[in-house]
């Protein structure tokens, strides 16, 4: 097998992968008593699928600019290795959190389980939203791989769901923790391990 058609096959299998995951994921976890509003988390999903179909639409015919390479194709190789890198350690990581999180976890957007339980350790000692994290960081790495603009505005969209979700989420962890959360998040940076 080529590096070409390793490529072509690693990112798909990977996406398609953890998607399988995700919703193998969704059973058995605690009984949600409080989540964010159905129009906010729709619009949210919206964005999210928009950055997803950027980055895996073949072209976009009627916008030939998106098409553009922002990276030298001539070093194709590298970027689409490191891409490949970053998207598996970025996925990898959420598959963490996801794991240790246990039965807290929701798929439907942000919310509140019944005994909903403050997780500060694995993933969560390093920062408190490694699932948006590793999320943003597979984005990005995919988006290096295929090296045109319109990977970037779906990496761009994928950031402004993300961190529309951390905020909200943000906001009902604190309401849920009060002060143990406050401490927690002095501890622990929200986003990159120490700097956001």
């Amino acid at each position: 097998m080529g590096v070409i058609r390793f490529y072509q096959i690693f990112f798909p299998a990977a996406w398609l992968g953890w998607v399988v995951l995700w919703y193998i994921f969704a059973v058995n976890v605690k009984t949600t008593v409080r989540s964010q509003a159905a129009v906010p988390r729709l619009i949210n999903l919206a964005v999210l699928y928009c950055a997803a179909l950027l980055m895996w639409i073949p072209r976009i015919p009627q916008a030939p600019a998106l098409n553009a390479r922002f990276l030298p194709a001539s070093q194709w190789q590298f970027w689409v290795a490191l891409g490949a890198a970053l998207t598996f350690i970025g996925l990898a990581f959420t598959v963490w959190a996801r794991i240790y999180l246990g039965r807290n976890w929701s798929g439907a957007g942000v919310t509140i389980k019944a005994d909903h339980e403050l997780i500060t350790g694995g993933p969560y000692a390093l920062v408190r939203h490694p699932i948006y994290a590793g999320l943003a960081l597979a984005f990005v790495g995919s988006a290096l791989a295929i090296g045109q603009w319109r990977a970037v505005i779906g990496v761009a969209l994928a950031l402004i769901a993300v961190c529309h979700r951390m905020i909200v989420e943000e906001r009902f962890m604190r309401e849920r923790f009060g002060a143990a959360y406050d401490a927690y998040a002095q501890r622990v940076r929200a986003f990159v391990p120490g700097l956001i």
